[in-house]
């Protein structure tokens, strides 16, 4: 991963179209990263459809560890259905829920309209757009629901015990034994989607949307892409593959901060 990494940083102060030595031209490449209107509309639809995705994605992990957490061949069952779809290639995925979503023969909008119920316009409406995206990269969550599900086994039998002697209900154990205690994991996984979210959402956009409507869909990983292999211009793809890899450790590093000023585990655990 280094060495990659190395030559991209070289190659984002150069200009390169893949054929001959790349040519250096210093900063030119980032003055025309701070101008280009184009790539930060890419990094504000990422950001939207991150701000929809994290915590769907963190909320169906928890909810289904929670569900599914006891041992059981129908849990056994359904927890092999929960992470499927992680491990169903990403093109066949978003090819997947490209006939799901489609607006003539789809079965999301054909059994919505059997309802009586409008379809959204996953594929014209910008903001609907946005939102499928979300949903799909959102169910693929194998890896957090595993993560999710150790550290609640991982929990004290006997708190829960303890907690049914003194008669309290559902809702007041979970929010005072399991979501204080689980806390730690539920920052580590939305931590994790953060910089996870910045490229996944690159196939399904690429496959689905195409970056369209209205460049609602057009997210920075696919904007990346196509200025390295639709333009050519491999210097300065490499210039904006280094600035979302900053704007992710900036992101994952201020979530930390604030954590630590807020002082939010104390408060949970408490």
């Amino acid at each position: 991963m280094g060495v990659p990494l190395i030559g991209s940083v070289w190659l984002a102060f150069t200009d390169y179209y893949g054929f001959g030595a790349p040519s250096f031209t210093g900063l030119d490449n980032w003055h025309r990263l701070a101008t280009d209107e184009t790539f930060w509309h890419s990094l504000a639809n990422s950001a939207k459809i991150a701000a929809i995705a994290i915590p769907l994605r963190t909320a169906l992990a928890v909810g289904c560890a929670l569900l599914l957490h006891r041992r059981s061949s129908v849990n056994s069952a359904a927890r092999t259905a929960v992470f499927l779809p992680s491990i169903i290639p990403d093109a066949a995925w978003a090819l997947l829920w490209l006939w799901l979503l489609n607006p003539l023969y789809g079965p999301v909008p054909l059994t919505l309209e059997a309802f009586g119920l409008p379809s959204p316009g996953w594929f014209t409406d910008p903001a609907a757009a946005r939102g499928g995206l979300a949903l799909v990269v959102s169910l693929q969550m194998g890896e957090g629901f595993l993560v999710a599900l150790a550290a609640r086994r991982l929990l004290p039998d006997s708190l829960y015990e303890a907690a049914a002697m003194e008669g309290a209900g559902r809702t007041f154990t979970f929010r005072r034994i399991t979501l204080p205690l689980m806390a730690p994991i539920l920052i580590l996984l939305a931590l994790r989607d953060v910089v996870l979210l910045l490229h996944t959402t690159f196939i399904p956009a690429l496959l689905i949307t195409a970056g369209e409507p209205h460049s609602a869909t057009l997210v920075a990983p696919l904007y990346v892409y196509r200025r390295a292999f639709l333009y050519g211009e491999l210097g300065y793809a490499s210039t904006l593959s280094i600035t979302l890899l900053i704007t992710a450790a900036a992101v994952a590093a201020a979530q930390l901060i604030v954590l630590r000023r807020t002082r939010l585990l104390e408060l949970l655990r408490q």
